[in-house]
């Protein structure tokens, strides 16, 4: 038995405690002639994933209904089917799941901190849905709070303010930050009053700040609940009607499926993303889209289809220009391409060109946490040559900059080098390896 989060959400977004909503069973059913005595502890248990009997869920849809001034179906309140809620109201039920999920990670529920990865056709119909009609014809909707372009704004300065957080400090300090601001401050908005227009650039921000709570999640190796925000990013993306967003969260997915070995899932997302974001397509997009693309094909054994990826990415690099970019491709820097078919071509175990694509992403000046990256590619590329002092060097000055990062991602990094480290025995990776254990005893 599940929490049921939706009607925790509803009920906090109406104001009605534990007690008020059994009193008002109490006095709905006794107004339709039906004797109930009902308490807290009974919506404790409904809470809980109970599911009450007779015509309560009615009464509770009714009462809430009548608070928040909207219908209330018993798919909103948890008491009916997924698939009901979704061909009721799409998007209205969505949003009615997705801040119940804000609050309940908010709350760090088990469920949700332990979520299992996503698999099969669920995990791919999320992105098939993007990239299909229908399309949403309007996304206005009725509520108490008024949504503006003011309110807008606010968070798309947000987002990049998490951003930059999880760049400088990591995804384990920041996501608590993120999801906070996600359930006290965004929630309220999302469920409110606006127009259509405004709704388009509503859902765009919030996807904005949605796919950094994602990332967060990656980065702290919470990977079912990451695929959920990067899910709920795709819906919000597809309200927006922007389709380059879209492809940049089919890239999160991409990124995600690489990171877990499904190389294959990968290369479909790349491809869906590379299509259906069609024209609106950003060279920045293309880039990183063909690059991971290229990392998959190799790890996957396809030379040919890798070294193809890798044209169509330096290519797609050449297009760039910064200042036409969307906001949240602002990681793809320069020196990223470089760094990316090093790593390709690592898995290809092509160690000399890797390490010279790895040493000029490295020349190149970019934020801490890119450079980490790139540092332990370089590394990486130098032990393939047998280049053990190099290799070293490069370790202890990745690790210098990760001081003060909180992110189990770099950990997972630091902690793959240290093993080809030490298999090496020499006297300079000793010394790196010591001082990764040194810095890796450091619990998050």
């Amino acid at each position: 038995m599940e929490p049921n989060t939706l009607l925790d959400a509803l009920l906090a977004e109406a104001g009605i405690s534990k007690k008020g909503l059994a009193w008002r069973v109490n006095e709905a059913g006794r107004a339709r002639g039906t004797r109930l005595r009902y308490d807290h502890t009974a919506v404790i248990r409904w809470l809980a994933g109970a599911r009450p009997r007779g015509i309560v869920p009615d009464l509770i849809c009714g009462i809430i209904a009548d608070r928040l001034g909207r219908p209330v179906s018993l798919a909103d309140i948890g008491m009916g089917t997924a698939a009901g809620a979704e061909h009721a109201a799409p998007l209205a039920g969505f949003i009615d799941r997705s801040t119940a999920m804000w609050r309940g990670d908010g709350q760090q529920r088990e469920d949700l901190q332990h979520a299992p990865l996503i698999t099969g056709l669920a995990a791919v119909g999320p992105v098939w849905e993007w990239e299909n009609p229908p399309d949403d014809r309007d996304v206005s909707r009725v509520g108490t709070v008024h949504v503006g372009p003011s309110d807008v704004e606010v968070l798309r300065v947000a987002r990049g303010h998490y951003e930059a957080l999880y760049r400088q400090a990591g995804g384990v300090a920041t996501r608590g930050r993120v999801v906070r601001f996600l359930a006290e401050h965004t929630a309220p908005l999302v469920r409110g009053a606006y127009t259509d227009a405004t709704g388009r650039e509503l859902h765009r921000a919030v996807g904005g700040l949605v796919a950094v709570a994602g990332i967060c999640a990656y980065d702290s190796d919470r990977q079912g609940l990451a695929q959920r925000y990067f899910h709920q990013a795709l819906r919000l993306a597809k309200a927006s009607g922007d389709r380059a967003f879209g492809g940049y969260v089919v890239a999160l997915l991409v990124n995600q499926a690489v990171f877990m070995r499904d190389y294959r899932q990968a290369v479909a997302f790349a491809e869906a993303g590379i299509r259906a974001a069609g024209t609106a397509i950003s060279p920045a997009l293309a880039t990183d889209l063909y690059a991971m693309q290229a990392k998959a094909f190799s790890r996957m054994g396809d030379q040919t289809a890798a070294h193809r990826c890798m044209t169509a990415a330096e290519d797609a690099a050449g297009r760039i220009r910064p200042g036409e970019e969307p906001a949240e491709l602002g990681y793809v820097q320069p020196g990223l391409v470089e760094a990316q078919l090093a790593e390709a071509l690592i898995s290809l175990r092509d160690f000399a060109p890797a390490q010279t694509y790895a040493a000029e992403a490295v020349r190149v000046r970019a934020h801490a946490r890119g450079s980490i990256h790139r540092l332990a590619t370089l590394a990486t590329a130098d032990l393939g040559r047998g280049e053990d002092e190099l290799a070293a060097a490069h370790t202890l000055a990745a690790l210098d900059l990760a001081r003060g990062q909180e992110s189990q991602r770099l950990r997972d990094r630091f902690t793959r080098l240290r093993g080809m480290l030490d298999g090496h025995g020499s006297a300079a990776g000793r010394q790196a390896v010591e001082e990764i254990d040194a810095a890796l005893s450091v619990p998050l």
